[in-house]
This record gives structure tokens, C-alpha cells and sequence, in this order.
């Protein structure tokens, strides 16, 4: 039988943030990224393959890069966030066009949700969360466990 078990986890000031976007999106998230870089500066950066390096190339800003998304570098992420090394994600999807490996979207989205990180997914949502002192700040949070079979 599976239960749900709730586990309270203490986030720290400094945030590592995912960074992904799908190419038709790619821009638009350039454009978000250069309109925060003083307070994305702060923080410790990664995303996927494509969308790192061209993070990396058009702003200076350190970005650890993984897999490119097709090839698993959502599932990369993912993993990075049920183990509680990732705090926020900014994934710009494409909401009209299918993906090769939607699933893996899918299963990024799930654990984001399971583990209870911010979800920015476009520009405003993004405004949103920067204009909140909890991005600067720690505080503790909720996570879900199941356990059991």
C-alpha cells in the first residue's frame, strides 16, 4: 500500500535555479533572463544543453550545462530535483507544438510539483516570483514522499 509522507526541507538564500526552453521559446526566455541578470547573478545556474550554452554565450552568466532536453536532459533536471539540488525551474514550453520527448517534459513538471520548487513558465509568472523577497531569502518547505508499493 502507498502512503504519502510530508518531509519539511530548509531552502537556502542562494537558490540553484534550472533554466530550460523549447526552441520556438528560446528567445523569448533570452529576453526574461536579461531583464533579471542582477539577481540571477546571485544564484547558481544550470539547464539543459541548447539553452545553457545560449545562455551562457549571449550573457556571460555561468550556466552548468547538461543534456540537451531531446536526449535527456529534462530527465537530468528532474533527477536534480527529487534529490532537493534544484529550487527553482524556468522552463519556457512550448504549450503548441509536440515534442519528441513529452513525456519527459511531463515527468519534470510532476516532480516539480511533488517536490513543491516554483514552476516559472512565462514571462509574467517570472515576474511574479522576482519581485518576491523569498527568491533572495531561505525558508523551509514541504516535499512529498510515497512510500510503500
Amino acid at each position: 500500500m502507498k502512503t504519502i509522507k510530508k518531509d519539511t526541507i530548509l531552502v537556502p538564500e542562494k537558490k540553484t535555479i534550472a533554466l530550460i526552453a523549447h526552441d520556438n521559446r528560446k528567445d523569448e526566455l533570452l529576453d526574461f533572463i536579461k531583464a533579471h541578470i542582477d539577481e540571477l547573478k546571485k544564484h547558481n545556474l544550470c539547464g539543459t544543453g541548447t539553452t545553457s550554452k545560449m545562455i551562457r554565450n549571449e550573457t556571460n552568466l555561468e550556466v552548468k550545462g547538461y543534456l540537451s532536453g531531446p536526449l535527456g536532459g529534462d530527465i537530468q533536471i528532474g533527477s536534480l530535483i527529487t534529490e532537493n539540488k534544484i529550487d527553482v525551474l524556468i522552463f519556457f514550453w512550448d504549450p503548441l507544438e509536440a515534442q519528441p520527448h513529452d513525456p519527459d517534459v511531463k515527468a519534470l513538471l510532476r516532480v516539480s510539483v511533488l517536490n513543491d520548487i516554483p514552476i516559472v513558465t512565462n514571462e509574467m509568472t517570472g515576474r511574479y516570483l522576482f519581485s518576491s523577497d523569498m527568491l533572495s531569502k531561505s525558508y523551509e518547505k514541504t516535499i512529498l514522499r510515497i512510500e510503500g508499493r
